[in-house]
């Protein structure tokens, strides 16, 4: 088990349960962070997530898990039934004429279903948002911890999911769990991607 990941964790945990409320952003009303881990270690990740529940879950919170993945899968099996397979069989044949052109058309087609705030992270607000409206004895004790963002690579950035969650969450703090690292100033997806430094949230990692 890394020990970076196990510092992290405990850092945000104590931040979490910080007595005067959640301390995991330096700005009023933004309850955003992200956590930062090396995608190679994502089952130790998801260990830490665990322990976290059942230490936050003895101190009274609830923990809200989301999976942008089956967030996804959501989304596509709304296009009907089929699209999904027909999607998969077309990347495809273009693939192994162009490997390039495959992964552009995935993009063309995903990117639709992802971005802008009618994208996958309006799924993600209204999953906290009729949490909030079933649990409203709980609102105040709550988080949300988003997953599973490796599955939207190459064609996500995550920064834009947070941007346009912001004031959508009934004030319920937001941990988005970020594979990648840092570079400078910003933070590499799956460590591929062009750094991306366009983030507000507090970085833990």
């Amino acid at each position: 088990m890394s020990q970076q990941l196990r510092n992290t964790f405990a850092d945000l945990e104590r931040d979490l349960v910080h007595e005067d409320g959640p301390r995991i952003s330096t700005m009023r009303n933004y309850r955003f962070c992200i956590v930062v881990y090396d995608p190679k270690r994502e089952f130790e990740l998801r260990r830490e997530v665990q322990r976290l529940h059942s230490t936050l879950r003895e101190s009274g919170w609830v923990v809200k898990d989301i999976s942008l993945q089956k967030l996804l899968f959501a989304r596509l099996r709304r296009r009907g039934e089929g699209f999904i397979q027909h999607l998969i069989d077309r990347e495809k044949l273009v693939f192994g004429r162009n490997p390039a052109r495959g992964i552009n058309l995935l993009g063309q087609k995903l990117t639709v279903e992802l971005e802008g705030p009618a994208g996958i992270a309006r799924d993600v607000a209204d999953e906290i948002k009729a949490f909030a409206k079933a649990h409203p004895d709980k609102v105040e004790r709550t988080v949300a911890i988003v997953g599973r963002a490796g599955a939207l690579y190459p064609f996500f950035r995550n920064s834009a999911l947070l941007k346009h969650l912001d004031g959508q969450t009934d004030n319920i703090p937001v941990v988005l769990l970020y594979p990648g690292q840092r570079e400078g100033d910003g933070l590499k997806f799956m460590g591929q991607l062009k750094p991306d430094s366009d983030y507000r949230p507090r970085i833990y990692g």
